[in-house]
């Protein structure tokens, strides 16, 4: 049996100044929630494929897979890989146990890669059908119920619970049944997991239920309809509420994707992926989710429709830059103390820019290092007086390559402005990393305590 990963919590601790703002193990160490998107997971993959996507996912770095056991696409009566459904006659109380023995072996499975499950307990259609499939089958006495059975069952596994699933929070029936189904998975696990909940495009779960007790950390999703979304605007939102709870883009634009749905608006890139990972993770995220578009609905020509003009087999989708180049965002931010890390654009001496030009800024609080992010190649000048230590040291990081390039060391006087590598190209990214010599700091990209698993 492979060893059980360590429980997952909020960071609390009264005398920090980022007190409640990331995630942390039981013995404290820092945990980078780094998701993939994988919403049919549980529905349409067979245990051999499962394999394949977990690996090479776990081998990519990633922490978590977001996937959901009443999936979107007809989960209550279209059977998974093995012709089984989720519930007989579509009754939360009574779980088909074939089906879930398949979500074991998922489970199983990711654990023993070093992967947690974001698992969300149904897609909302099941609550709020609102468009899709549905049909709406909860009600919040069959939703707690529902939620103590799966909270029992993966008592003892490696989960983080997601509710919701691409849907509002309308109604008072609605807020009574995501409740409920919390209250159960409360009771079922003992308060072993984290639970957030996961909103429709242009919405966080902070709008409605950030005051609930059961929600531990806030998710929004900045969504597909695009480019450049300012997710980093819905970042600072969530992390200015109070009281203070962890917050994240758990669905940004996603890799192969349609732009607004629609082949002539072109096609989402690596770019545009890395560009929604570091502007959210400078603007105060605890964690971020990366997303492909054909590999969410696990397409495969051979069997399924394409939907929303899915053009690449999830097979080969695997192979996208983008997904592998979310290892560099997660090394890079492992690399210099991430529990010290704030956002701060004062640093930012020169115009931060809009649009597909923003640049983003982040510090530690005691201010022992920097990160500027820069979407494309432009000059920035840099406020480094607010830094910490008589002497610093400049790096370029490539987010493409996780390649540092050292600029040097420099004094702590006044403004320095910093011009990325001549052979820069006009789409190309960098991330400038300054710190403070007396940390002695490793290279950017290299994790100081060893790579998060």
């Amino acid at each position: 049996m492979p060893r059980r990963l360590p429980r997952l919590r909020v960071f609390r601790d009264p005398s920090h100044p980022c007190s409640g703002r990331y995630l942390v193990t039981d013995t404290g160490k820092p945990f980078l929630y780094l998701g993939d998107t994988a919403w049919e997971l549980f529905h349409r993959l067979n245990r051999e494929e499962t394999e394949l996507y977990l690996s090479d996912r776990a081998a990519k770095g990633f922490t978590v897979i977001q996937a959901v056991v009443l999936a979107e696409f007809d989960g209550l009566n279209a059977p998974n890989a093995y012709g089984h459904t989720p519930l007989q006659g579509n009754d939360p109380t009574q779980p088909n146990e074939e089906y879930f023995r398949h979500v074991d072996f998922v489970v199983d499975k990711a654990e023993e890669l070093g992967l947690y499950l974001g698992m969300l307990p149904t897609w909302g259609d099941k609550v709020n059908k609102k468009w899709g499939r549905g049909p709406e089958i909860f009600t919040p006495e069959n939703a707690r119920v529902y939620g103590e059975f799966l909270g029992r069952r993966y008592r003892n596994k490696p989960i983080i619970w997601i509710l919701g699933g691409d849907r509002p929070v309308e109604n008072d029936r609605h807020l009574a049944i995501w409740r409920a189904m919390a209250e159960g998975l409360r009771a079922g696990d003992a308060g072993e997991h984290l639970i957030t909940y996961h909103p429709m495009g242009g919405q966080s779960s902070s709008e409605r239920l950030h005051g609930e007790e059961w929600l531990d950390f806030n998710m929004l999703q900045s969504g597909h309809h695009a480019k450049d979304v300012p997710n980093y605007d819905m970042i600072a939102r969530d992390y200015a509420i109070k009281p203070v709870k962890p917050c994240m883009d758990g669905e940004p634009r996603y890799e192969d994707h349609p732009i607004n749905w629609d082949p002539k608006d072109g096609w989402f890139d690596e770019h545009d992926v890395r560009k929604a990972a570091y502007w959210a993770l400078l603007a105060g995220a605890h964690g971020h989710t990366y997303g492909c578009h054909d590999i969410w609905q696990m397409y495969d020509p051979s069997r399924h429709q394409p939907i929303a003009h899915a053009r690449t087999p999830w097979k080969e989708a695997l192979n996208l830059p983008g997904a592998a180049q979310m290892a560099h965002v997660k090394s890079l931010m492992l690399s210099r103390p991430m529990l010290l890390r704030v956002p701060d654009q004062s640093l930012l001496v020169s115009d931060a820019g809009t649009g597909g030009e923003h640049v983003r800024a982040a510090r530690a609080a005691d201010g022992s290092y920097a990160f500027i992010y820069l979407p494309v190649p432009r000059s920035v000048t840099v406020a480094v007086e607010k830094l910490s230590g008589k002497n610093l040291r400049a790096w370029w990081y490539d987010p493409r390559t996780g390649k540092a390039l050292r600029i040097g060391e420099l004094d702590r006087k006044g403004e320095h402005t910093f011009t990325p590598p001549a052979n820069a190209e006009p789409s190309q990214d960098w991330v400038l990393v300054i710190d403070d010599v007396s940390k002695r700091f490793k290279e950017p990209g290299k994790p100081a305590g060893g790579r998060q698993r």
